[in-house]
């Protein structure tokens, strides 16, 4: 199994997605968004990988050029899933 650490670093988004994503870390609070992204408060050992797929899925949505892409859900989740990956301890070598 990947460790989520690498499979965020694999990850191949648009730069100005991720720096606003970035810049969105600022004003991440844990206990006020993750349970509004997920609809849940996991521990961050479970909340990545619900926010790996939802990420995933908006990735899917952007490309597909549909209409429902919200760029600003995706930014959100794009930042509560830096955030809660910062909380993750790191890879064993």
């Amino acid at each position: 199994m990947t460790h989520p650490h690498s499979a965020l670093a694999d990850l191949r988004r648009p730069r100005l997605l991720v720096n606003a994503a970035r810049h969105g870390l600022a004003s991440y609070r844990r206990d006020r968004d993750l349970r509004r992204l997920i609809d849940d408060a996991l521990p961050p050992e479970r909340a990545v990988p619900r926010l790996m797929t939802e990420e995933e899925r908006l990735e899917e949505t952007r490309r597909a050029g549909d209409a429902a892409y919200s760029a600003m859900r995706h930014i959100e989740v794009l930042s509560a899933l830096i955030a809660e990956a910062r909380l993750l301890p790191a890879a064993r070598v």
